[in-house]
């Protein structure tokens, strides 16, 4: 059970040979100047695991979020296409850190697990022209720091150290290897 409304979640998911159901949370995310990149997006993945747990405690949930920081100061969703292209600016020519949590439940046995990645990411020095070309090209509003790492990413990114899969929303080594801790499998062809 994905526990997320996340399309990049469920096609990495999808892309791994896992079969699911997906369950929207009913909560908001939460933000909170007073916690670090892994304990916010901890917290997060937590509480949106542990709402879909309570109303399907027999299914295996898989929960996760994920933020962007530059210099320790998160950035999360832009809220408009303005706000946006000024999130490109701060990140243009410097490198920031990706944290995905990721939390998961099996509520009648009480096992759970939680799981946080980083990887630091590169962007390249990025024009006027060159933002609003890459804006037209993706829907920025649903993503931490208003790019995606997949499609058009390599216009903006330089380089990614660490996990590529968690830069885009879901850590999928740490995540298959706990998943099997759940009896849970990919399905082979």
């Amino acid at each position: 059970m994905l526990a997320s409304g996340s399309p990049r979640r469920a096609a990495l998911l999808s892309e791994g040979g896992f079969q699911f159901e997906i369950a929207l949370p009913s909560i908001a995310e939460k933000f909170d100047a007073d916690l670090t990149l892994r304990e916010l997006t901890m917290w997060n993945a937590i509480r949106k695991g542990m709402a879909i747990a309570q109303m399907r405690p027999d299914e295996v949930v898989l929960a996760a979020d994920t933020l962007v920081a530059l210099e320790n100061q998160i950035i999360g969703k832009p809220a408009d296409l303005s706000e946006a292209a000024k999130m490109l600016r701060r990140l243009s020519g410097r490198t920031h850190e990706v944290c995905s949590a990721v939390a998961i439940y099996r509520q009648t046995s009480g096992r759970s697990a939680v799981f946080h990645e980083v990887s630091r990411v590169r962007f390249r020095r990025l024009s006027e022209l060159g933002i609003e070309s890459y804006l037209a090209k993706v829907g920025p509003l649903d993503k931490a720091g208003a790019y995606a790492a997949q499609g058009s990413g390599a216009e903006i990114i330089a380089r990614i150290d660490g996990s590529f899969t968690n830069v885009v929303g879901l850590p999928m080594e740490k995540t298959i290897a706990e998943l099997a801790k759940f009896g849970i499998q990919p399905k082979t062809a």
